[in-house]
C-alpha cells in the first residue's frame, strides 16, 4: 500500500512583516498566500478599515493607497488549499513616523459648497510636489455621473481638476486625497488623507455679446433673463474685456476698484466702490451693478468689466454660483487659459498635456458611479 503523501497547509506571508515597529509606510501593505488561496482579508487602522483588493488568481492582496505613518495596523489573513486545514495569520504592525511631511493647504470648492457646472477641482499643496505623478495618483474623483476628466498641474503647489464637458448638474462630488504615507523624494512623507465633498447645482451659463452689447442668462436650458450691458471701451487692452469662457470665481458687494498703474491725480485714476460684482478673471473683470442705463444696450464705456442695470446685476449676483460659465464674444483679447480660472479655453488634448501621468494618447480617466 502506498502512503498518502503528506498535507502541507497554505502559507501566508505579510509584508510588512508582522510585529515590525517602523514599517515604510509608502510601501503599502501586501498579503500573499502559497499552496492555496486567500478566503478572507481584514486590516484595519485606527478601528477603519484598510480598503484593498484581491487579484484574479486570489493569491495576493494589495492594499490600493500607502499607509498612514506612526500608526499601528491589525492583519487577520485566511488561506484555504485544496484540502487539508486553513491557515490563519493573525497580528500587528507599526509604520514609522514621518520626520517630514506635507498635505493639502487649500481646495476649491469648498467642502459642502453648492457650485456650477462648470466648475474645476484645485488642490494647493503645502509644500512643493516633486513626484507630481505619484501624487496625482493618489487623487481620487468620485461623482454621481460618470464623466471624464484629467488633473494639470498649474505649479509645483497646484494640480487642477476639469472634467471633458461640464458636470451633470444636480449630483455629489467626492474627492479623496489618499496622501497618508506617500513618499516624495527627501524623505517627505504624507501625513494623512484628506476627502472633501460638494455639490454641483443647477445649470446656469451666460453669453455676453460686446457687439450687440446683451447677456442672455439660460437655466436648465430655458431663458432666465435677458440683460442689456456695456462693455470695455477698448481703448487700451488694459480697457478691453476678454473674449472667452469664463467660470464666475467669487463675488462681493460692495467690491472696491482701483485703476491698475495709476495714481490719483493722474489721467484715468478711479477708486469707487461696486454694488453686487461678480469676478470672472484675474484681471479685474466682474459682472456688476452701474447706473449708466444711457449706455446698457448701446456702447462700450467701462474700464473692462461688464456692467449692468442695477437691479438685473442684483438678480445676477444672487443667483450665481462660483463656477457658472460665462462665454463672453465680440473682442480682440482673448483669455488666457490661466487667467483665473479660464481653463476652458485650452482643448481637452492641450489639457491633458499638462498631467504628470497622461498623454494624449491615453486620454481616458473615468470617474465611477456611485
Amino acid at each position: 500500500m502506498t502512503a498518502e503523501a503528506p498535507i502541507t497547509p497554505p502559507v501566508v506571508h505579510i509584508s510588512p512583516a508582522l510585529d515590525s515597529k517602523r514599517a515604510r509606510p509608502d510601501r503599502g501593505l501586501m498579503i500573499s498566500a502559497t499552496g492555496g488561496t486567500l478566503s478572507n482579508v481584514q486590516a484595519y487602522q485606527g478601528g477603519e478599515p484598510v480598503p484593498g483588493r484581491l487579484d484574479r488568481s486570489r493569491t495576493i492582496w494589495r492594499s490600493d493607497w500607502t499607509l498612514k505613518p506612526a500608526a499601528e495596523y491589525t492583519v487577520t489573513a485566511t488561506a484555504v488549499g485544496t484540502r487539508g486545514p486553513a491557515t490563519v495569520a493573525v497580528g500587528r504592525f507599526r509604520t514609522r513616523p514621518a520626520e517630514r511631511t506635507f498635505g493639502i493647504a487649500a481646495t476649491a470648492p469648498l467642502p459642502g459648497e453648492t457650485v456650477g457646472t462648470g466648475m474645476p477641482i484645485i488642490i494647493d499643496f503645502d509644500t512643493p510636489v516633486t513626484d507630481k505623478a505619484a501624487v496625482e495618483q493618489a487623487l481620487e474623483v468620485e461623482a454621481g455621473q460618470p464623466v471624464e476628466g484629467a488633473w494639470r498641474w498649474t505649479s509645483d503647489t497646484q494640480a487642477v481638476y476639469r472634467t471633458r464637458s461640464f458636470w451633470a448638474p444636480r449630483q455629489r462630488v467626492t474627492v479623496t486625497a489618499h496622501l497618508a504615507g506617500l513618499r516624495l523624494p527627501g524623505g517627505v512623507y504624507g501625513a494623512a488623507d484628506s476627502t472633501f465633498a460638494f455639490i454641483v447645482g443647477r445649470d446656469q451659463t451666460s453669453v455676453i455679446d460686446t457687439r450687440t452689447h446683451q447677456m442672455v442668462v439660460q437655466r436648465d436650458g430655458a431663458v432666465a433673463e435677458r440683460m442689456a450691458i456695456s462693455a470695455g471701451m477698448a481703448t487700451t487692452r488694459e480697457y478691453t474685456t476678454t473674449s472667452g469662457v469664463h467660470l464666475t470665481m467669487d463675488k462681493g458687494n460692495p467690491v472696491r476698484m482701483v485703476s491698475p498703474g495709476r495714481q490719483e491725480g493722474e489721467p484715468g485714476y478711479y477708486d469707487m466702490m461696486i454694488d453686487h460684482a461678480v469676478r470672472i478673471s484675474n484681471t479685474g473683470e466682474y459682472v456688476h451693478a452701474k447706473d449708466n442705463v444711457w449706455a446698457q444696450g448701446r456702447e462700450n464705456v467701462s474700464h473692462g468689466c461688464v456692467n449692468a442695470r442695477p437691479d438685473q446685476a442684483a438678480w445676477f449676483y444672487a443667483t450665481s454660483l462660483r463656477g457658472d460659465a460665462i462665454t463672453i464674444t465680440g473682442t480682440d483679447r482673448e483669455l488666457e487659459w490661466n487667467n483665473g480660472w479660464g481653463f476652458w479655453q485650452l482643448p481637452w488634448e492641450k489639457w491633458i498635456q499638462g498631467s504628470a501621468l497622461r498623454t494624449t494618447d491615453s486620454a481616458r480617466d473615468w470617474v465611477p458611479q456611485r
